[in-house]
């Protein structure tokens, strides 16, 4: 089985580790409130998933 030839150093490691990740993730506009939230999770601004209020949250003025 093939070997590494030199070890990475610690610097190139976590440079490579980190670059996982470099775009932002898709929005979709709540159908309850429209403002934007992630897929498949609890709008934060209305506390509404799939048509059903799933948190209720308090009105603040």
């Amino acid at each position: 089985m093939a070997h590494p030839k030199r070890k990475w150093s610690k610097e190139r490691t976590s440079r490579h580790r980190s670059a996982w990740k470099l775009s932002l993730p898709g929005f979709v506009e709540c159908p309850n409130c429209h403002s934007k939230m992630l897929p498949h999770k609890v709008c934060k601004n209305c506390g509404y998933l799939d048509g059903k209020e799933v948190i209720k949250l308090s009105e603040e003025v």
